[in-house]
């Protein structure tokens, strides 16, 4: 994965024709988005950006009536990005945890998809630090799943290999120069549908710790873009209430995305 930013991407532009419109509408916003996160954001072999994480973004823009553009960033690179100001938003399924509340913003709740560890199928490992002493688990670099193994793995003798994106990860895993990965739940099911995937499954129980997993993911903003947030949270509340919502989820998803885990 890069880690500079790449030219912006302009993604076709349905306009809805709602009452909603407001001071966004007709507007540009730059959404920042870390593309190598299947099945929330990513590219087809064509290279078009897509995914479920995409599209519900994208659905908000358009009962925003705003013009939304997309601007690729490495994950670790989302905040100081925004802060930088070289995007308004960060739409990349980020999870909402008390440690990015006090750099940034957050839109209510988008979606939330726990974290789990995967492993080989047949693995007696479990995520606890007890289980995982001297193992090899992987994580991304800048996710809350690193800063969970980090603090409360590694002290007690967990290798935690940090990796710029989850595929990166995921292929070590399937080499075995991991013994396990700890990632979302929501991408771990997309990697189990791949041909090398479907020898990998979860081991042991969710974590849902809130000081480091928080209450699911959203739209990261500026803490003082409280018109913008608040537009955005407008937006979703009515795509959820007119179905919208439904019809992405149920396109990449056999359950309910917005209430995993809860």
């Amino acid at each position: 994965m890069k880690t500079t930013m790449s030219l912006v991407l302009v993604l076709p532009l349905a306009l809805s024709f709602t009452a909603f419109g407001g001071e966004f509408s007709g507007k540009v916003i730059k959404l920042g988005v870390d593309p190598t996160y299947p099945p929330l954001e990513y590219k087809t072999p064509q290279g078009v950006l897509t995914g479920f994480g995409v599209d519900i973004a994208q659905a908000m823009c358009d009962q925003m009536q705003a013009k939304c553009v997309w601007v690729e960033s490495s994950w670790d690179g989302m905040i100081p990005g925004l802060l930088a100001k070289k995007f308004d938003a960060i739409a990349s399924s980020m999870t909402i945890t008390p440690q990015r509340q006090t750099q940034i913003a957050f839109s209510n709740k988008v979606s939330n998809a726990p974290a789990r560890l995967v492993a080989r199928k047949g693995s007696v490992l479990q995520p606890t630090a007890a289980s995982l002493k001297g193992k090899s688990i992987g994580v991304q670099q800048g996710s809350s799943q690193e800063t969970y193994a980090i603090a409360l793995w590694r002290p007690a003798g967990v290798n935690v290999v940090s990796y710029q994106s989850q595929q990166e990860a995921n292929e070590d895993l399937i080499n075995g120069r991991l013994d396990a990965s700890l990632l979302a739940s929501v991408s771990a099911g997309e990697f189990f549908h791949t041909p090398a995937g479907k020898d990998f499954s979860f081991v042991g129980a969710e974590l849902s710790d809130s000081k480091y997993f928080g209450i699911g993911d959203g739209i990261g903003l500026r803490k003082e873009d409280t018109a913008l947030r608040e537009a955005f949270n407008s937006a979703l509340k009515t795509i959820i209430a007119n179905g919208t919502y439904k019809k992405v989820n149920d396109k990449y998803f056999d359950f309910d995305a917005y209430g995993t885990g809860q």
